[in-house]
């Protein structure tokens, strides 16, 4: 057991540093949950937030089973995978160093369609999330780098357990924290900064998913 996590433990944590890194970076979903935190309150943003994540959990478990399944059927299916996980974290890589190089801050919006319930910012999250075809194209990625061939079922385990914790957390933080137009200004100084390490990562994270042998 302990030889088997010394082999798998490695892609796991790099499959949450991808995931952590990705999140990191404010896309619309994330920008929609400040500009609602900020505009109408933060427990609408966190409502919103816990949407999100339990979309990103959903998404986590339809990859998991569905890579799992293409894999128990056709071994030699995890080299495509591998080879478009690759691919599409270098061009993440591509999006974060462009992102570094533009001028323009970061810009929080409340969603469309006026004031919800609670259960209405939630359930508007999770919609959001399953219907956004990059949440597939990212989770494919991310679990493509922890996932081997012959890994067992407490790896996929962790990796989506794991990846849902962090998400919960993350998108709390974002609900909280940046419920306030000071720390939008906060985030926007270190952008640049943080959009090039997340470049250089998902770059670092791409090659070896396009070298890697297993």
């Amino acid at each position: 057991m302990m030889q088997d996590v010394s082999i798998h433990l490695p892609g796991i944590l790099l499959a949450y540093s991808a995931f952590l890194l990705a999140i990191a970076s404010p896309g619309p979903n994330i920008l929609a949950v400040i500009g609602t935190s900020m505009s109408v309150s933060r427990s609408s943003g966190v409502a919103l937030a816990v949407g999100v994540a339990t979309g990103s959990f959903s998404w986590a478990l339809l990859t998991v089973f569905g890579l799992s399944a293409i894999l128990a059927a056709y071994a030699e299916a995890l080299v495509m995978i591998k080879i478009f996980g690759g691919l599409y974290l270098l061009w993440l890589a591509y999006k974060s160093f462009k992102s570094a190089a533009a001028s323009h801050d970061i810009k929080p919006r409340e969603l469309a369609g006026g004031r919800r319930t609670l259960f209405g910012y939630f359930k508007r999250g999770y919609i959001v999330q399953m219907t956004n075809p990059k949440a597939a194209l990212a989770w494919i990625a991310i679990i493509s780098l922890g996932l081997k061939d012959d890994a067992p079922v407490w790896v996929a385990a962790s990796i989506v357990l794991g990846t849902f914790a962090l998400s919960m957390a993350i998108h709390f933080l974002y609900a909280i924290a940046f419920s306030t137009p000071v720390m939008v200004r906060l985030y926007s100084k270190a952008r640049r900064v943080i959009q090039g390490v997340l470049g250089v990562f998902f770059a670092v994270a791409g090659l070896r998913l396009l070298t890697s042998r297993s």
